[in-house]
């Protein structure tokens, strides 16, 4: 295996272009295969993150009769719908290109003429499925029938959706064409097969010897069953009129196989780049010291790291991808994902939906990727991600510390004087994070990966808590300097570490900071190398101007979740109309309607309001109450003294993540004692709309601790 690589080969699957980009496209490849290809370059590393529209194969022909247009007419309208959504939402491709390029078909036709001229086919006339009203064979998903292996009765002649199982058409139970709804005769033709079964000890030693440590468990486990089952030629040319014409003679009316050009794509994409950027397109595919990585989903599987690999050794000239790591589905709302029946989140109508949002997707996809099993995209937990974290943890920690900076020092850097043990704890942590946050891409564990990027921000959070530079300002100036240096460098830190995931803020904060205004650009390196009290840090010794404060994140508000959510009982309304099952949002939209229209509790008189006394505090230590699984016991700084509170927001936050958090407190609320500890007050909470408990944070970040609220 290649434990240094220089230079990078990552390819994400080609989609197909018989409809636009969702969000399980998003999460299960687009996302984390860009959070690597960005991490890389960030490493200094030589990328070559590449992809294109795959616009052959029947999906393609079957949209084209829906539509009533033709082929190549669907393929252009959804290659530039796609190709623009992948833009616009920051997927860094070096490289986006089409299976219907003139190279590609060249690239493809010379593939298929390097294996048949080396005797690599085999030539076979069997008996396929063929509808006699329609005049034609039908391939792939021109055969609907039952799943042989899991019992779906809408499987498709090439893939049962439900499972996952890649099949044969012909293994299909009852099937029936997708063109007539007639039941299918068997008629003779002729085809060309890889024979799979030669490459099987190959693929045994490669696969389940040489990579059973490092692929994950859901890709080696479908690869294990696959070739413990035994492996069985494979078709590799088709009876269609849309498609790559099969380049031999005696195959008129045929064309190659959809999975076995689709993958050749990736090579066609790099040579196209390649030729543009004056580099060697074999470097990138035919170098041992390269490489190579495939982002796919889960039903990709088997082309992945059987046929297309067996098509590379056949071939013998190419190098192996060293991982395929493949995540599972993501559904949503709680049910699957389907495209023909509209039920899903466009990318093209989120980024119309949501401007300048395009970081608050990339993120809830993230959090909630669906990297070992699958997951589930909600409204509710998506507008939670962003209030309660991008908001609250991160765009907090940022205001605060330009806000303050701007306020004591005009927007300079200042130049600090002693470093306290806080301090150099503080920094000695923080130059941790890069190689955290690395040892976690590098498992493409990108989750956590991202988690700990948050941490970095809850750092700032908990420094600025604890060391108070808005008290220290009135009585230690130096120390304040100090203090708000610090800061100053977590949030340099920040701007790094979040290019990889949020790329948009990442580019708003180092605006913010003025990263242009350096004399040397902060790198992700520097970040764990000078983030030391004793050298150069990412924003120098004092003296660098940086900007004004701007909200990296906003609010989403209620009415837009309902916005969404609605469209979804709509998407439900028109396909119940078509008597299709879909989800409903019902219980959702109960949920947003409860939560932002509740009964109005018994009046009460002005005199009874005005003896509550609520003021701004910020929690400084947290621990779990013992043998209380609901039970938080709180120490509160609230500007008149620190005080205890005991909290029953256990099973919703945990004592590490509360720790810095400004809240609203109960002062005068009579003490009470739970378990045998004296709550002196409470803390003023309320439900989002997925029902879990908030904090009532005031707004001003640099609000002192004991500020009444009236």
């Amino acid at each position: 295996m290649n434990q240094n690589p220089n230079r990078y080969t990552i390819t994400a699957a080609l989609p197909y272009t018989n409809g636009p980009v969702h969000i399980g496209h998003l999460a299960g490849v687009y996302v984390p295969a860009d959070i690597y290809a960005r991490y890389q370059r960030l490493q200094n590393k030589d990328v070559a993150f590449i992809c294109g529209s795959d616009e052959h194969g029947v999906p393609i022909t079957i949209k084209a009769k829906k539509e009533g247009i033709t082929p190549q007419e669907v393929v252009n309208k959804y290659h530039g719908i796609i190709k623009k959504s992948f833009e616009d939402f920051g997927i860094s491709f070096d490289n986006y290109s089409r299976t219907s390029a003139e190279i590609h078909h060249k690239t493809a036709s010379e593939f298929f003429k390097k294996l048949y001229e080396d005797g690599k086919f085999t030539e076979e006339v069997t008996e396929q499925l063929y509808d006699e009203e329609a005049n034609q064979f039908l391939a792939d998903r021109y055969i609907t029938g039952t799943c042989p292996k899991c019992g779906y009765e809408e499987a498709y002649g090439d893939q049962c959706e439900k499972c996952g199982s890649s099949l044969n058409a012909t293994d299909l139970i009852n099937p029936k064409s997708a063109i007539s709804g007639n039941v299918p005769i068997l008629k003779e033709t002729k085809h060309w097969f890889l024979p799979l079964n030669e490459y099987e000890d190959f693929l045994k030693q490669w696969i389940l010897v040489d990579h059973k440590k490092d692929w994950k468990t859901n890709v080696y486990g479908q690869c294990k069953s696959w070739i413990d089952d035994g492996l069985r030629p494979r078709a590799v040319t088709r009876d269609l009129d849309w498609g790559i014409p099969v380049p031999v003679k005696g195959a008129e009316g045929k064309v190659l196989y959809v999975w076995f050009d689709a993958p050749i794509g990736y090579i066609s994409s790099t040579k196209e780049w390649a030729a543009r950027e004056g580099k060697n397109w074999e470097d990138y595919w035919k170098d041992e010291k390269t490489k190579m990585l495939h982002f796919i989903g889960k039903d990709n599987i088997v082309f992945h790291c059987i046929i297309f690999p067996a098509m590379l050794k056949a071939e013998g000239s190419y190098i192996l991808p060293e991982n395929v790591p493949a995540n599972e589905f993501l559904n949503l709302e709680g049910n699957k994902i389907s495209t023909s029946k509209n039920w899903a989140v466009w990318l093209h109508e989120y980024l119309e939906d949501f401007p300048n949002q395009q970081d608050v997707l990339r993120y809830t996809l993230t959090a909630n990727a669906p990297e070992t099993k699958d997951n589930d995209f909600t409204w509710a937990d998506f507008q939670a991600r962003n209030n309660n974290e991008l908001v609250a943890i991160f765009g907090n920690f940022i205001n605060r510390v330009l806000v303050l900076t701007d306020k004591y020092y005009e927007g300079v850097v200042p130049e600090p004087s002693t470093f306290s043990e806080v301090d150099e704890h503080t920094l000695k942590e923080l130059k941790a994070y890069p190689a955290v946050i690395a040892s976690s891409l590098e498992r493409y564990r990108f989750r956590e990966a991202q988690g700990e990027l948050m941490n970095v921000a809850r750092l700032g959070n908990k420094y600025l808590a604890d060391e108070e530079p808005w008290k220290t300002i009135k009585t230690d100036e130096e120390r304040t300097k100090t203090v708000m240096y610090v800061a100053l460098q977590i949030a340099s830190a920040l701007a790094v570490l979040s290019e990889p995931f949020l790329p948009f803020t990442s580019d708003k904060l180092k605006n913010m900071l003025n990263f242009q205004g350096l004399k040397i650009q902060p790198t992700w390196k520097s970040v764990a190398v000078l983030s030391h009290p004793s050298g150069e840090m990412p924003l120098g010794r004092g003296g660098h101007k940086i900007g004004k404060a701007e909200l990296l994140f906003s609010k989403i508000e209620d009415e837009q979740i309902q916005q969404q959510l609605d469209k979804l009982e709509k998407t439900k309304m028109d396909n119940t109309a078509d008597n299709k099952q879909v989800p409903s949002t019902e219980e959702a939209s109960e949920e947003i309607a409860s939560a932002a229209i509740a009964s109005q509790k018994e009046t009460i008189q002005y005199e009874d309001f005005v003896k509550l006394d609520m003021r701004v505090g910020t929690i400084i230590e947290a621990e779990k109450m013992p043998k209380a699984d609901k039970l938080l016991v709180l120490k509160v700084d609230t500007g008149i003294d620190i005080r205890t509170i005991v909290s029953g927001i256990a099973q919703s936050f945990t004592a590490e993540e509360i720790i810095g958090k400004k809240v609203t407190v109960l002062v005068n609320l009579a003490p009470r004692k739970l378990r045998g500890v004296e709550s002196q007050g409470m803390i003023l909470m309320t439900e989002d709309i997925n029902g879990k408990l908030v904090f009532m944070n005031p707004d001003a970040s640099d609000v002192d601790n004991g500020a009444t609220i009236n």
